[in-house]
């Protein structure tokens, strides 16, 4: 039987999958909330596969993995917004896949048997472009932001945080937190700070 780790930090969706890949004859031999649980639990547990959550309370799972993979687990990874930075990520740093939490339960459940196996599993439709960017032969790092995205980041090098970058934009607060989050899901970082740093080396800052 396969064992699994469940990395999740909500309830509901944490209890969805698990019931959907004990259903299936997937056994979860531990459930964590946090980074640091889930190493101890992983430890403990010695699991085929780690399901990861990518976002976590004390910290990104993405920069964990290998980790997890020196403890002798795979390791699949879950977001809410997958791009082929983020992909690309979680292949460098030695992941086995990468699965939206918007997937159906049923292709959830036959990814983590897939990882299981020893397959790697991405969205065909990211697969190009991480090969592209693990081969160096097309950096597309910052390819999909879009123009305000690119203010937003602008601004963060600049050092504004989200109350200014919502004036200088003229965009609700909310808005501007939006614009912030979907610079770092795009870039594939875990804060501001590391955005900024990926987007010198990028060269997408003037």
């Amino acid at each position: 039987m396969t064992r699994v780790v469940l990395v999740e930090d909500h309830d509901m969706v944490a209890e969805a999958i698990g019931l959907a890949l004990e259903r299936a004859g997937i056994e979860v031999v531990a459930r964590a909330s946090t980074v640091a649980a889930a190493l101890a639990e992983t430890s403990r547990g010695e699991p085929d596969v780690v399901l990861l959550d990518r976002r976590l309370p004390d910290g990104d799972g993405t920069a964990l993995i290998g980790q997890f993979v020196g403890i002798g687990a795979k390791v699949l990874v879950l977001t809410g917004e997958a791009t082929a930075s983020v992909a690309a990520r979680v292949a460098e740093a030695g992941g086995a896949g990468l699965i939206l939490k918007s997937a159906r339960l049923d292709d959830l459940v036959e990814a983590v048997r897939r990882v299981a196996a020893g397959e790697v599993v991405f969205d065909p439709k990211l697969l190009a472009g991480v090969l592209d960017r693990l081969t160096g032969r097309v950096n597309a790092t910052g390819a999909t932001l879009t123009a305000r995205e690119r203010e937003t980041l602008s601004l963060l090098a600049d050092g504004a945080g989200t109350e200014q970058i919502s004036t200088r934009l003229g965009v609700a607060r909310n808005t501007a937190r939006n614009h912030v989050q979907h610079v770092l899901d795009k870039l594939g970082a875990s804060s501001k700070l590391e955005a900024v740093s990926i987007a010198r080396r990028e060269g997408l800052l003037d």
